[in-house]
């Protein structure tokens, strides 16, 4: 993909930068080899390869999906300036 000045013009406004036009012809070039090595990495053949999260396999711990109160309810509202049943109790704010 080739790259001319107007665009790289336009990508130093939309990055709020300020680029002389001898700049701008410099990163003409190197613009649009950067935008051809991306366009090479579109011709390897990917359709044999799983989507991974990391380089190395690790396999996270897991536990059941189950719904509880922590057990330490008491802990829980320990600093609530007022409590009731293990609850907080907080002043009415809706009429």
């Amino acid at each position: 993909m080739q790259v001319d000045e107007a665009t790289v013009q336009r990508i130093a406004r939309l990055a709020r930068i300020t680029v002389t036009p001898e700049e701008a012809k410099a990163l003409v070039k190197e613009l649009s080899g950067i935008l051809n090595w991306v366009e090479q990495l579109g011709e390897v053949d990917t359709s044999n390869v799983e989507p991974m999260t990391r380089v190395v396999p690790i396999a996270l711990p897991k536990r059941k999906d189950e719904i509880t109160d922590g057990e330490i309810p008491d802990q829980v509202t320990k600093n609530a300036p007022q409590t009731e049943d293990h609850f907080f109790v907080v002043p009415k704010v809706v009429e």
